[in-house]
């Protein structure tokens, strides 16, 4: 996790509504576009905790993944208008950074289930809403990659 990226989180909020949501983020499609814009739209500032190289593969998605490496995800998310900061982790899951942000929202795509997050009893211990929205349909990294013959 780095440390300077979740100070700047924490002098960014100040009184604002946090968001967050975290991902892998490989190869950005029209879905996560959407779901990082709808994620923005329930508070005023967004905070993407983005996987790792080691944490994404660990996920074990497929061995070569993630095909981009961490710099480059961060910054094609740092790029988009509804991310106001990216911060890494390299741990299986969030909960570190949840624990240091309490946002009042977290955030995950349609494929999650709230009752089945490791995180949710972390975020609603302290009063926060895991919300769940609903995917794009026909878009996934793991489709895109396999007509590319990727995976």
């Amino acid at each position: 996790m780095s440390l300077s990226r979740l100070e700047t989180a924490l002098k960014m909020r100040d009184g604002k509504r946090l968001v967050f949501t975290n991902g892998v983020f490989d190869v950005l499609h029209a879905g996560h576009v959407r779901y990082l814009a709808q994620a923005r739209a329930l508070g005023d500032l967004l905070v993407v905790g983005l996987n790792s190289d080691l944490s994404a593969r660990r996920l074990g998605k497929h061995p070569n993944r993630p095909v981009n490496g961490i710099e480059d995800r961060a910054e094609v998310l740092a790029a988009l208008k509804s991310v106001d900061l990216v911060v890494s982790f390299d741990e299986d899951t969030p909960e570190l950074l949840i624990e240091a942000l309490k946002p009042e929202f977290h955030v995950k795509g349609g494929d999650y289930r709230a009752d089945e997050l490791a995180e949710t009893p972390l975020v609603e211990s302290y009063g926060g809403q895991v919300v769940i929205v609903p995917l794009l349909q026909g878009r996934s990294t793991s489709d895109m990659l396999r007509k590319l013959g990727v995976t």
